[in-house]
């Protein structure tokens, strides 16, 4: 079989130009881009899930970014959020290295094609991207890049930045800026130029998907899925908490993912309170096991689910069921509850109350906006609301994760579940389909 088959809505074409794969990328052996393994294509194509069309897709992303910028009358846009130059540009570059050290950048005009500040002598990285116009140095002034020529480095990039507002804004001095190192902020400021706060702008261009980035997700979901179904194949008494969590990272690289986010996973005891992350302890027979994904898939999409698991060959106790059968009705009550239009804080008072037993360990919000990565919207649990709670509501194209974290206080164990939905105009409908226990809900 033809690896990159053509998806369910555009089936293999004898005819089509073999150089391409029914993704729309190079198929070339040695191609500079990364993407799906002919593992993932394969699952896809027997799923019957339709492939994206990648280079559709990364026009449409810039839109979404562009028509903001022009909305809020700004000269362009500058990133250095590695996950934001990636929703922009395709490119990847060592991207978890660059989360930390901030040598990349992307300046996005009101309208046109792109400029990249990549990484030394990575040009080569993005020459398949017809949406970057070029690609230079000069992104990089942290200390560690830089040290005491650290303000010299900045307000050269901060000059170049200024004669790029001109050339494609005019007098325009309004530039929406994401994350930027002090003194690269510093630096800007002297150039006389207007900071906007550019997240706001990112964050809500990235949380409306048309079908084509719906596509990918699926394909991204269904991949993670897949590499959960070997790790749940893996679980047994007698092995580590480690073990079991090696098995979703070789199952995510094999089809072509590229990270996890976190390492939350936990076993018996160490389920309670959350958020403790997977480590040496031996799991026994009759643990709970629970984990979230935070998973960056294929197509760089996150998939985030969470699942709860019992070690071994063995039933549930009552406590076990009783915490599980809570968690559950809480996000499948939530999401039957999400309808277009509604605001952030109208979902708050109506949400599914936790008994007072389980509320002082809820999870920090009842659903979380999800691309990328994480992104916006975060929407509160009534605890929260007066001091996290934000305004705004759904938009039909929003993709959510509804969570559910339900554990007592000296509480012997805990569960988490975890559901990725897409907002339609009729409600909520499911992206993740990994099944639940059985065991747990009779």
């Amino acid at each position: 079989m033809e690896p990159g088959y053509v998806g369910a809505n555009r089936r293999i074409d004898p005819t089509r130009r073999s150089h391409l794969r029914g993704d729309g990328t190079p198929d070339d052996n040695d191609r500079a881009e990364i993407g799906p393994t002919a593992i993932a294509f394969t699952e896809w194509q027997q799923a019957g899930l339709t492939l994206p069309d990648m280079p559709a897709l990364r026009a449409y992303r810039l839109s979404r970014l562009q028509e903001h910028i022009q909305t809020h009358d700004c000269a362009g846009m500058l990133l250095f959020d590695p996950i934001i130059i990636r929703y922009a540009t395709e490119s990847s570059n060592m991207q978890v290295w660059t989360t930390h050290n901030a040598a990349r950048a992307c300046f996005v005009p009101p309208s046109g094609e792109m400029i990249l500040f990549d990484f030394h002598n990575c040009e080569h990285l993005s020459q398949h991207l017809p949406l970057v116009a070029e690609v230079r140095g000069g992104a990089s002034f942290f200390y560690f890049e830089t040290g005491d020529r650290t303000n010299e480095h900045a307000a050269r990039f901060a000059d170049q930045l200024s004669d790029l507002m001109k050339r494609h804004a005019g007098r325009n001095k309004r530039l929406a800026v994401d994350k930027i190192e002090n003194a690269g902020y510093r630096a800007l400021i002297d150039k006389g130029i207007q900071i906007i706060e550019g997240q706001m702008l990112t964050e809500t261009a990235r949380s409306i998907k048309n079908e084509n980035e719906l596509n990918a997700m699926r394909c991204a979901i269904h991949a993670c899925e897949r590499a959960v179904a070997e790790m749940h194949e893996a679980v047994r008494p007698g092995i580590s908490e480690n073990d079991v969590w090696a098995h979703l990272h070789a199952g995510n690289i094999r089809r072509g993912g590229e990270w996890i986010e976190t390492r939350i996973l936990s076993s018996g005891p160490r389920t309670n309170p959350w958020f403790q992350e997977c480590g040496p302890r031996v799991m026994a027979a009759g643990d709970m096991l629970a984990f979230d994904t935070d998973l960056i898939s294929t197509y760089g999409y996150c998939c985030d689910i969470s699942r709860s698991w019992i070690v071994g060959d063995v039933l549930p106790t009552k406590e076990q069921k009783t915490l599980y059968q809570l968690a559950y009705e809480h996000i499948m009550t939530n999401i039957a509850l999400l309808k277009p239009g509604m605001g952030f804080d109208e979902i708050t008072q109506k949400a599914h109350r936790l008994p007072e037993a389980y509320r002082a360990l809820r999870y920090g919000v009842l659903a979380h906006g999800i691309g990328l990565c994480d992104e916006y919207p975060s929407i509160r649990y009534p605890e929260d609301q007066d001091t996290y709670g934000y305004c705004g509501h759904l938009q039909t194209g929003m993709t959510l994760c509804v969570e559910a974290y339900i554990g007592a206080e000296g509480g012997h164990e805990g569960v988490k579940l975890e559901e990725q939905v897409l907002i339609t105009d009729t409600g909520a409908v499911p992206l993740s389909s990994y099944p639940f226990e059985t065991d747990f809900l009779d």
